[in-house]
């Protein structure tokens, strides 16, 4: 007798669909991917043929060049070999997907990164019923509960308010946490300019093109130091401490992550103002997530996979992780 879902074989490097003759995320060029988003720990340029959403092949082209793709609406399916393969939103960033794939009366579902909150910038997490839900499992324990991101966000506009002779220089990954921040700023009423550093702009731009609502944003590179003070400033984490940022008036530090939750972290990148905001689902998401879904089977991918499987045994539900490896917390 077949056992459930083994026409998918997990390897280190991806998982392969062998029905299909292709590989879901691979972090190796490949001749068949099919990618779940843009960020550069599940999409990798030098694939022969890309299958993934128009905003997703977006972001390649933007990070890798031209890419050999086909695009994938939401709620569309392809069919590659023997399988069928439906792309559902993920709600992690722009353009991201669950990829459901169907096969021999199966449904295995790959979700890719996701979240189950409000997010500005990119469509909202869809369930879907199926027999193996693939999951992630970055902040799989359960201290990880990720605050309302509006009071996260209204700290942020308080302490800007406070101190109108500094600015405050927010540290956000430049796919996604940036454009997220801005939105978010955006939503709650903060339509100043909004200073950014140079390797944000293409991505903003990006995001900006596919209709997401940034607002004004000017690069910091010529504005003379005064004239950002009383604003919001934003990097890519790796500037927060940088040469870069002696440029800004008196900047209070701050950083938007899932991480903030750890204060050693906080402490270690010299963060003032630490943002508790992430794009991945928190513990009580994730298991919201399978309990809604009812999974026959659920394969955990990366990050704290034993808590999430404990939980998941103390339901009489299976599941063991893949150990992939190569899924970074990039985008967090």
């Amino acid at each position: 007798m077949a056992k459930l879902g083994d026409w998918l074989e997990p390897h280190p490097h991806g998982i392969y669909v062998r029905p299909a003759d292709a590989w879901v995320d691979p972090s190796t060029p490949q001749a068949r991917a099919l990618v779940t988003h843009g960020h550069a720990d599940h999409a990798r340029g030098g694939h022969s043929a890309v299958w993934a959403t128009p905003e997703t092949l977006a972001i390649m082209d933007c990070r890798y060049g031209a890419q050999a793709g086909n695009p994938v609406s939401y709620g569309e399916s392809v069919r590659l070999g023997e399988v069928e393969a439906t792309f559902v939103p993920a709600g992690h960033v722009l353009g991201s997907a669950q990829i459901l794939l169907e096969h021999r009366g199966e449904r295995i579902v790959v979700s890719g990164d996701y979240k189950r909150r409000p997010d500005p910038t990119c469509a909202p997490f869809e369930p879907v019923a199926c027999d193996v839900f693939i999951t992630e499992a970055t902040f799989g324990l359960p201290v990880f509960r990720h605050p309302d991101t509006g009071d996260e966000i209204d700290k942020l506009v308080a302490r800007l308010h406070a101190n109108p002779d500094r600015c405050v220089l927010v540290g956000a990954y430049a796919l996604g946490k940036a454009q997220r921040v801005i939105a978010e700023l955006r939503a709650r009423g903060h339509e100043a300019p909004i200073y950014i550093h140079g390797a944000l702009q293409r991505l903003c731009d990006l995001y900006a093109e596919h209709g997401v609502r940034l607002g004004e944003l000017i690069p910091v590179a010529g504005v003379p130091k005064a004239a950002m003070a009383g604003h919001v400033v934003m990097c890519p984490p790796s500037a927060l401490n940088d040469r870069w940022s002696r440029r800004l008036p008196d900047p209070i530090t701050s950083m938007a992550s899932g991480w903030m939750r750890v204060r050693q972290r906080a402490r270690q990148k010299l963060v003032e103002l630490p943002l508790i905001m992430s794009d991945h689902a928190d513990w009580d998401e994730l298991i919201d997530t399978i309990a809604e879904i009812a999974p026959r089977e659920v394969w955990v991918t990366h990050g704290r996979e034993e808590a999430l499987i404990h939980w998941c045994a103390m339901r009489q539900i299976k599941a063991r992780a893949l150990a992939l490896v190569g899924f970074e917390d990039e985008d967090d």
